[in-house]
């Protein structure tokens, strides 16, 4: 932790308070370093008299297969989160049409390499744009390997985070994925950001890195580089100037666990299976090591990304039984492939889709395509039978009845009989009893019912008020998902973001959640969460929550009630 400079000087200024979104709980002081702006746009003017374009052109090629390379190195070195992401902004990297028009504007404009390449990604990513929804995160993928593409063609430093020599609270309007997922959390104290939402890619990696961070924070824009600030994760606040009783507060919060160190129970001993999110076998290894019980949600789309054609059954047998090692005995929930919408997979998911977000995606993709979900449960069913782990698998964008039911028997017919859906979408939610009839269990997945259910883009930060899963209207559909597991004698997770929030934790155990899913970094705080309070008191919360009227009112009110947070430093 830095010691901040100002706290000797009579002329510091008065303490001022920031309130963003509090993505990722602790408190840190530090110095700031903001990140650098994006390089200014190269000149429009063409090249130079004589120039040789076809040489421009295979500049072009080249850097943008430096690029990809380079992506796809950091991605199959990450694990997790971190993983997953730079896995999709490789294959961003690794799309040919952005450098096949960039070449073509070499060719055929006289345009430099750098503005050609500019040019053609700001055409693809005001195309993404216009698709709204997750299509907005992509288009700054699309940025992120532009800006990397131009540094290349010019021999310029790639964007990418500050390095002041000491540890510093990072700020910034928004980051790529790609840098998000590769900051170092021994220098990184904390992150602010003016952009982003509750749901967007900055915030579920700062939590899955255990980085405090707060996003929208309106203001953060006119922090200084070099200026102290505490940064309050839990609450959402960014303390500009703190003064030395603040920090002297800040600074004796008690050490958090960095591991759970026994199953999840409530105070009076009501079980809830405390589960980690993974995307990869190293992942998987990762969340045993911080005392998972197991895995609530593998999202197998790691193995499909960046390809041409799908993985073999071979292939995915000997990927998801490195995964299922990790937990013998314990439980894993296997997602089937979640293609479509932000994740377009060429040999699965349709061009052109006017609304991807609300087209062919998930288990949709198997309607045109079922040979792909057939080999991904032949190959689950071949690794389960070799394992000692309990498998249980799930169908991602599920909205009726007919739809799980088929997936089931599907399931059935390979020898996997523990055979559920994801909850993603509100018709899943409001008739959850009739899609659990014959599905084993339902899994909560509340980004993507939040953004559904709020019809709000959670990159945008002018609707993060909108992109919480504290929003009533998303909690009554949790409630509801809940209800209808009860009637029809099936137990309903939370694999969301939403189960990472060590505040709203014990109210989705009230409304009726049997296990929280989450990055492997939160178990710990809300395994301490859950254990200070009763399933009686869970239910008060959920209670309590349900009544308001806004998100920040259902916040406000359970944070209140739940003096314990302060105590435990969340």
């Amino acid at each position: 932790m830095t010691a901040p400079s100002s706290l000797d000087s009579p002329t510091a200024p008065a303490p001022a308070v920031l309130r963003g979104f509090g993505v990722s709980p602790g408190r840190r002081v530090g110095t700031v370093a903001r990140m650098p702006d994006a390089a200014p746009a190269p000149s429009p003017e063409p090249a130079a008299p004589g120039a040789d374009l076809e040489a421009g052109a295979r500049a072009v090629d080249a850097a943008a297969a430096r690029v990809r390379q380079t992506l796809a190195r950091a991605a199959e070195a990450a694990t997790g989160e971190a993983a997953d992401i730079l896995g999709v902004t490789a294959a961003m990297a690794a799309d040919p049409s952005l450098a096949a028009e960039a070449a073509r504007r070499v060719r055929e404009n006289r345009s430099t390499p750098a503005r050609a390449v500019w040019d053609a990604a700001e055409l693809v990513a005001e195309q993404l744009r216009a698709l709204g929804d997750l299509f907005a995160e992509r288009a700054r993928d699309v940025q992120d390997v532009r800006d990397r593409i131009i540094a290349e063609l010019l021999g310029l430093r790639p964007p990418g985070v500050p390095d002041p020599g000491t540890p510093f609270v990072l700020v910034a309007r928004d980051l790529a994925p790609a840098d998000t997922a590769r900051l170092d959390p021994q220098r990184v104290l904390a992150i602010v950001t003016s952009g982003g939402g509750p749901t967007a890619h900055t915030a579920i990696l700062a939590r899955s890195l255990g980085i405090p961070c707060v996003v929208a924070a309106p203001g953060a824009d006119a922090i200084a580089d070099g200026e102290t600030v505490l940064v309050d994760g839990a609450k959402g606040e960014v303390l500009r100037h703190p003064g030395a009783d603040a920090i002297a507060r800040a600074t004796r919060v008690r050490q958090r666990p960095s591991r759970l160190e026994h199953p999840g129970r409530t105070a009076d001993g009501r079980p809830v299976a405390l589960l980690a999110n993974v995307g990869d076998p190293a992942g998987a290894r990762a969340a045993a090591a911080a005392g998972a019980e197991g895995i609530g949600l593998f999202r197998t789309e790691f193995g499909f990304l960046g390809r041409q054609s799908p993985p073999s059954v071979d292939e995915q047998v000997a990927a998801y039984s490195q995964v299922l090692e990790a937990f013998p005995g314990g439980r894993v929930v296997i997602r089937t492939l979640d293609a479509g919408a932000d994740k377009p997979l060429p040999f699965v998911t349709p061009q052109g889709e006017p609304n991807p977000a609300l087209g062919v995606r998930g288990l949709r993709t198997s309607w045109s395509y079922p040979q792909v979900l057939e080999d991904q449960l032949t190959a689950i069913a071949r690794a389960a039978a070799s394992a000692t782990a309990q498998v249980w698998v799930m169908a991602p964008m599920v909205a009726t009845a007919d739809e799980a039911d088929a997936f089931v028997a599907r399931c059935r017919a390979l020898g996997l009989d523990d055979a559920g859906i994801m909850i993603e979408v509100p018709s899943a939610a409001l008739r959850a009893g009739q899609l659990l009839a014959q599905a084993q269990f339902a899994s909560v997945g509340t980004n993507d019912l939040t953004q559904y259910a709020m019809a709000a883009d959670r990159e945008l930060a002018e609707l993060a008020q909108l992109s919480t899963p504290w929003q009533p209207a998303v909690l009554d559909l949790v409630a509801a998902a809940c209800r209808g597991g009860a009637a029809a004698g099936r137990p309903v997770g939370v694999c969301g973001e939403a189960a990472a929030d060590p505040a709203l934790a014990p109210v989705l155990v009230g409304l009726g959640a049997s296990s929280l899913s989450m990055t492997a970094r939160a178990l710990p705080d809300v395994g301490a969460v859950l254990g200070a309070v009763t399933a009686h008191r869970c239910r008060e919360l959920a209670t309590l929550a349900l009544a308001q009227r806004t998100a920040d009112q259902a916040r406000s009110a359970v944070r209140a009630a739940l003096p314990e947070l302060e105590e435990l430093g969340l």
